[in-house]
């Protein structure tokens, strides 16, 4: 059959990906974002979510029949969370539905799903690994707000749904909000440029606990797969890369990459908005130096989600055996995640050789 997909949130970590991995398979792809970004075959979109007429206005004459939510907007409050995240779910959905085209809507979330929002993050007592089946914490979530306004609008217009939980997800794109990839390699190129150390920012826990990671790519995959195999339609699934690590076995190997000296986390977490504070200078003496395409350092880096990430104090694995079972059996390298980035982001020189 003719696929045609939008991807709302084209341009982030996960869009971008996406976009990428369909256009490859054949697929027609619309990118709808405020401000698209050129990819070859891909049919920019230009709407702003929070907006219904907006939405409508953009999407009133497009024929689509995948639907991928891979976009969300960070609020001060849980409850604004999911006042605007729903409100943008509902946004699509409702402006998609006249046209009655839709066959599959797949919805990106994450494992605040078990850990829960910002405000009580990692304070829940969610058993690890995490599955799928794990009843909702208590409270406000907006990950549950989306699910949903996704499950109720299925059952309305009747196409079918997935929802996919990545953990931390490493890929090539530049501006996300949550990039660890890029954010790691601008902090090591910084402390090659300064001498400093490649010192671990979280916690003594989150340097010996098990966890994993996804790869853009393995998540792009991910949602074809769910999004075109009907033996799996309207589940919620994990998706991770398949291998559990510990950062301080991983933590000196990124180190080596960059050529630096990769230090242990001390008594109480060094977080990198603070030991990053005068980044920006310092990235603009690097990109004058070695001629980078960006020299504003807040355009590549996002201190804020790394330092939640490897700051918590909680064991964060995440089983897989729902998607293996189903049929999904890919797997992906953790550390050749972080090169992959490391490498595309040298090659475009966003950071120096």
């Amino acid at each position: 059959m003719n696929r045609t997909a939008l991807i709302a949130g084209a341009t982030g970590i996960t869009g971008e990906n996406l976009a990428a991995h369909l256009l490859a398979k054949g697929w027609g792809v619309y990118g709808l974002a405020r401000r698209p970004r050129p990819l070859p075959g891909l049919r920019p979109v230009i709407a702003d979510l929070q907006d219904a007429d907006s939405v409508r206005d953009a999407l009133s004459a497009l024929d689509v029949s995948h639907l991928f939510i891979c976009t969300w907007a960070r609020q001060e409050t849980e409850i604004e969370n999911v006042r605007v995240n729903g409100a943008m779910v509902e946004n699509l959905l409702a402006a998609l539905a006249p046209a009655k085209s839709l066959a599959h809507a797949a919805l990106v979330t994450g494992t605040k799903h078990y850990l829960g929002p910002f405000e009580s993050y990692g304070q829940s007592t969610a058993e690890t690994p995490f599955r799928e089946d794990a009843p909702r914490l208590p409270g406000l979530n907006f990950y549950y707000t989306q699910e949903d306004i996704l499950y109720a609008a299925a059952q309305r217009h009747g196409f079918t749904w997935s929802v996919h939980r990545p953990h931390t997800v490493i890929g090539y794109a530049l501006g996300n909000a949550m990039n660890m990839g890029v954010t790691l390699a601008v902090y090591a190129t910084i402390c090659r440029h300064t001498g400093e150390p490649f010192v671990f920012p979280g916690s003594q826990f989150q340097w010996n606990a098990l966890t994993d990671v996804t790869d853009a790519r393995i998540l792009a995959h991910h949602l074809e797969w769910a999004s075109t195999t009907p033996a799996v339609a309207n589940q919620a699934f994990n998706i991770v890369n398949g291998e559990i690590f510990r950062w301080r076995w991983l933590w000196p190997q990124l180190a080596e990459w960059f050529g630096v000296r990769a230090v242990g986390p001390g008594q109480v977490p060094a977080p990198l908005q603070g030991v990053m504070r005068d980044a920006g200078r310092i990235w603009k003496e690097i990109a004058g130096q070695h001629g980078l395409v960006e020299e504003e350092v807040e355009k590549l880096a996002s201190w804020w989600h790394t330092d939640a990430d490897l700051g918590r104090e909680v064991e964060c694995v995440n089983d897989m055996t729902k998607s293996r079972k189903a049929g999904f059996e890919e797997y992906q390298e953790t550390y050749l995640s972080f090169v992959d980035v490391f490498t595309r982001l040298r090659e475009g020189r966003i950071i120096p050789a």
